[in-house]
């Protein structure tokens, strides 16, 4: 079993933007999955010092339909998007806006990284 780390761009969509020019950026994101330090979670980190951690399964979910577990929340948004909202314990929330393709992807990989290869 190996850990699995993916990049890819995020579209930031909260409203507490510091300009109209940052609701839309692109920034990149780091999904992350290591199957032996916890085989039911994956992390994703933004830029700086923003990282969260849950269960694999709630990201698999909330690409089909609304789901949240305490300070996450994830949901589909059209047929080629997903919103992740995450709040943290200072009292920030932070928006983005992931391609589903991307999402699935990184998923799929999981699933591989986490099956036991025969010998």
């Amino acid at each position: 079993m190996h850990a699995v780390e993916q990049y890819a761009r995020a579209h930031i969509v909260t409203d507490s933007a510091d300009s109209a020019d940052d609701e839309h950026r692109a920034v990149p994101v780091a999904l992350r999955y290591d199957p032996e330090t916890d085989p039911r979670r994956v992390r994703i980190t933004l830029p700086g010092p923003h990282e969260w951690t849950f269960d694999r399964e709630l990201l698999e979910q909330g690409l089909r339909v609304p789901v949240s577990s305490g300070d996450i929340r994830i949901w589909p948004c059209g047929r080629v998007q997903a919103v992740l909202e995450f709040h943290s314990a200072q009292g920030g929330v932070a928006v983005v806006q992931l391609d589903t393709k991307a999402l699935v992807r990184f998923l799929r990989r999981t699933y591989t990284a986490a099956t036991p290869v025969a010998h």
